[in-house]
């Protein structure tokens, strides 16, 4: 028997912006020596430098991804001010200039004077003490028009919903939601990928676990099937036939089916495969939820902060490159620093929900877990300390979020890897700014 050779290096972040360096001149010199020349420069100016074996590690300038805070705790002091970014550090940031570029800026923009203050909304549910950046109202063109395509789909190709349910699906508002999340979509057709994904996940959370038919009885083959018209089965002709059949048989199966065939048309393999196995993560959490349910179980507060890593919002900010039109490499995803900055971000908007949807999850039948609940039940707390320690743990992954973003953007200073970082900030800004207006599905506890 041979002897096996030495292990393969594991990819560092130099050697992953390396590799799309290498990706970015094999294209360009495909294209002709002029685009050549113009990817050596790109690839240039956003490869990290390699310092010398003796040379103390450089103190590398913090980016302006997250942005100042916009509401700080009171009783919290605001992170220092981070360092004004280098000269490239900075250009990447700012992003393309010229007509029609504007949405691509990569750095949150400052704070505006109080005479350009952002426009607060008509109705706005205020958490005293909650960390976040307010945002602009979404652009309303898009909203209508994303509102008219999205019920049009649900209604005519996917028979989503019954009748006396549209009121709640039009309440639900996903137009304003993705155009909030997703300002730099170049056109709607790129907001109605994550559109079509976004209301196909509520389906299956709404009729398979919540309140619309749900239950944590056979829960995991219901999720298994539906998992099928995302990660499809590969068999026999004999068994083919009947599995695609089955992939009509309910609402969220064909939701599910439907809204994945149009995210595969614009998503590279390697952006849809890592799509389905985020999904696969966040059918993990419903599971261990449905586990709990069953026996009645309050689980300890870490152990609730696992399940909801799991069942949480981390595959729609993840499709931010591909609803951009562009990807974020393979192997940049995959590092150990992206990795945990995307769980951070997660995890920071899964608690806005569950701050957010309290009331309305204390007033739906059956008992239903959420972070300031746990905290009451595991930790002794009234329900108003309950609710205002979850709002300190909120606060601590966004500080924590903000801190890693900054850092991999300095270490990783390649243009996909800003944008992409750039988008999941928007995304969790957009996110909270929809659950902070949505007083249709929600308000807050009398607590102040």
């Amino acid at each position: 028997m041979p002897e096996p050779g030495p292990s393969p290096l594991q990819s560092t972040l130099p050697t992953a912006a390396a590799h799309f360096g290498a990706h970015v001149l094999g294209r360009a010199r495909a294209a002709g020596p002029d685009a050549a020349g113009e990817a050596v420069a790109e690839v240039a100016a956003a490869t990290p430098p390699t310092p010398a074996a003796a040379a103390p590690a450089p103190v590398l300038p913090a980016p302006v991804v997250p942005g100042p805070p916009a509401v700080t705790a009171p009783d919290v002091p605001a992170p220092a001010a981070p360092a004004t970014p280098g000269p490239g550090l900075e250009r990447i940031l700012r992003g393309p200039s010229g007509l029609g570029t504007a949405a691509l800026s990569l750095a949150r923009p400052a704070r505006p004077a109080a005479a350009e203050a952002v426009e607060a909304p008509a109705e706005v549910l205020e958490i005293p003490g909650l960390y976040y950046h307010p945002v602009p109202e979404p652009d309303p063109v898009r909203v209508a028009e994303i509102g008219r395509r999205i019920k049009e789909w649900a209604v005519e190709e996917v028979e989503l919903f019954p009748e006396e349910w549209e009121k709640q699906f039009d309440g639900f508002s996903v137009g304003k939601y993705m155009v909030a999340c997703h300002p730099d979509a170049p056109t709607v057709d790129h907001l109605m990928i994550a559109t079509r994904l976004m209301v196909a996940e509520n389906a299956v959370d709404d009729c398979y676990c919540e309140d619309h038919g749900g239950s944590p009885i056979g829960l995991g083959g219901r999720l298994l099937l539906a998992h099928t018209a995302l990660d499809p089965l590969h068999t026999t002709g004999e068994y083919q036939a009947p599995w695609e059949e089955s992939l009509h048989a309910d609402a969220p199966r064909r939701a599910y089916r439907s809204a994945m065939e149009y995210f595969v048309r614009q998503a590279t393999p390697s952006q849809a495969d890592r799509f389905r196995h985020d999904m696969a993560r966040l059918h993990l959490g419903y599971l261990a939820e449905g586990a709990w349910a069953q026996t009645d179980h309050t689980p300890e507060v870490w152990e609730y902060l696992v399940m909801r890593q799991f069942n949480n919002f981390r595959p729609c900010p993840t499709i931010t490159d591909t609803v951009g039109g562009y990807e974020l490499p393979a192997d940049l995803h995959a590092q150990p620093a992206m990795q945990r900055v995307i769980a951070l971000a997660g995890n920071a908007c899964t608690i806005v929900n569950d701050l957010y949807s309290y009331t309305k999850e204390l007033a739906a039948p059956g008992r239903h877990l959420n972070l300031p609940v746990v905290l009451s039940d595991r930790e002794n707390l009234s329900e108003q300390d309950g609710y205002l320690k979850a709002v300190e743990v909120h606060n601590d992954l966004m500080r924590a979020f903000e801190a890693e973003a900054a850092a991999l953007a300095a270490a990783c200073p390649v243009v996909t890897v800003q944008r992409f970082l750039r988008g999941v900030a928007t995304w969790i800004d957009g996110n909270h700014h929809w659950h902070q207006t949505n007083t249709y599905r929600y308000s807050l506890p009398d607590f102040w």
